[in-house]
């Protein structure tokens, strides 16, 4: 399966950092960010999270939702929740069964060394559950600014 823009966006059960499971079709009604990022506790993760924490408000008076997924374990996602005071969800996909539906599930080099892994991506979900845009190969800066500039002109 493919994610499009203009399509609906492919529904998934995840457990999240907060213990509960969680569906994507539960927030239609509202907006969703849905980003997938490589690993927890990372630099560029790290920043990626906490622009979103730093304007989780925003995002909330724009009726959207922020959902992040990686491939990491729920006790790590709790620690790197806790941590950095993160206000929203973070899904585990350790068999990367999402990051696959989602097209995210990528070959990636790195120090001449090949390996699979996460594309750094980001999906707006409108509130009926149509795939309204996506980013890949997000650079960390300004992406989040971005994200809002989208939300505000075409949500």
């Amino acid at each position: 399966m493919t994610v499009e823009v203009g399509k609906s966006a492919p529904d998934f059960e995840l457990v999240a950092s907060n213990g509960e499971t969680v569906k994507l079709s539960s927030f239609q009604g509202k907006n969703v960010i849905l980003y997938f990022y490589p690993k927890d506790m990372t630099p560029g993760c790290t920043t990626e999270a906490c622009d979103f924490r730093d304007n989780h408000e925003t995002f909330t008076d724009l009726n959207t939702v922020i959902l992040g997924i990686s491939s990491d374990p729920v006790d790590r996602h709790l620690k790197f929740s806790e941590k950095y005071g993160l206000p929203f969800l973070l899904l585990a996909d350790p068999d990367h069964q999402v990051a696959e539906t989602y097209g995210v599930w990528k070959l990636k080099k790195n120090f001449g060394k090949e390996y699979m892994g996460i594309e750094r991506t980001t999906f707006v979900i409108d509130k009926k559950g149509t795939v309204a845009k996506e980013w890949t190969k997000v650079k960390v800066k300004g992406h989040v600014e971005e994200a809002l500039e989208f939300l505000r002109g075409n949500i």
